[in-house]
Order: C-alpha cells, then sequence, then structure tokens
C-alpha cells in the first residue's frame, strides 16, 4: 500500500501543469478562492430549493441567485441594481431589447 505522503506528492507530479499554470499569466490567481465563495452560496441554497412549491419557482431562485452573483463579479451592489431594474423594467414593452439592465451593463452607466 502507498503512503499518504507518496500519494500526495504522486497527485503534485501528475497535476504539476495545472498546480503551476498560474505562473504563465499575471492575471490568474494563485488561488480559486472567489469560485469557491461563490459556488458555496448554490451549495448552502440546494437544501433551500427543495422547498421551491414549482419548476417555475425553483427557476425564478436560480435566476435571483445568478443574477445577485453577476453583480458581485461586475462589482455592482445588488440592492442598488434591484432598485434599479425593478423601477426600470415595468417602464418597457415585453419585447424590449432590457440588456442594458443586465448587471455589466448597470456597472457602466453607474461609474460615468
Amino acid at each position: 500500500a502507498d503512503s499518504k505522503i507518496g500519494d500526495a506528492v504522486s497527485y503534485t507530479l501528475n497535476q504539476w501543469e495545472y498546480l503551476t499554470r498560474y505562473t504563465e499569466d499575471g492575471r490568474m490567481p494563485i488561488d480559486n478562492n472567489l469560485l469557491e465563495r461563490d459556488i458555496r452560496v448554490f451549495a448552502t441554497g440546494r437544501k433551500s430549493w427543495l422547498f421551491s412549491d414549482t419548476m417555475d419557482g425553483a427557476k425564478a431562485s436560480a435566476t435571483v441567485y445568478s443574477l445577485m452573483l453577476t453583480c458581485r463579479a461586475a462589482r455592482v451592489e445588488p440592492l442598488a441594481y434591484l432598485r434599479h431594474v425593478l423601477t426600470e423594467l415595468p417602464k418597457r414593452a415585453t419585447e424590449a431589447d432590457i440588456t442594458d439592465l443586465l448587471p455589466f451593463n448597470f456597472a457602466k452607466t453607474t461609474t460615468a
């Protein structure tokens, strides 16, 4: 049987290309803590989603989670974003283009 340290060294050597990839591009983080933090929201939300009464309710929850994480990625304050969207959306025609209301575009309008 292999030792635990032997397993760890073997894993490291087999994954070396991936473990050192961040050294090839200074924009890449050394760890994936931000991604792990964002995924945690979904992992902890799974139990809550069990209480969605309908498929539409589950889709709505997933949409809200996605929008809030996109706000975080775009460095947009979620409450300000929701206030803007929920004020602006009723003014639009049903078939209107609403891409300007996406969080990344909202960030551009609020920093100008």
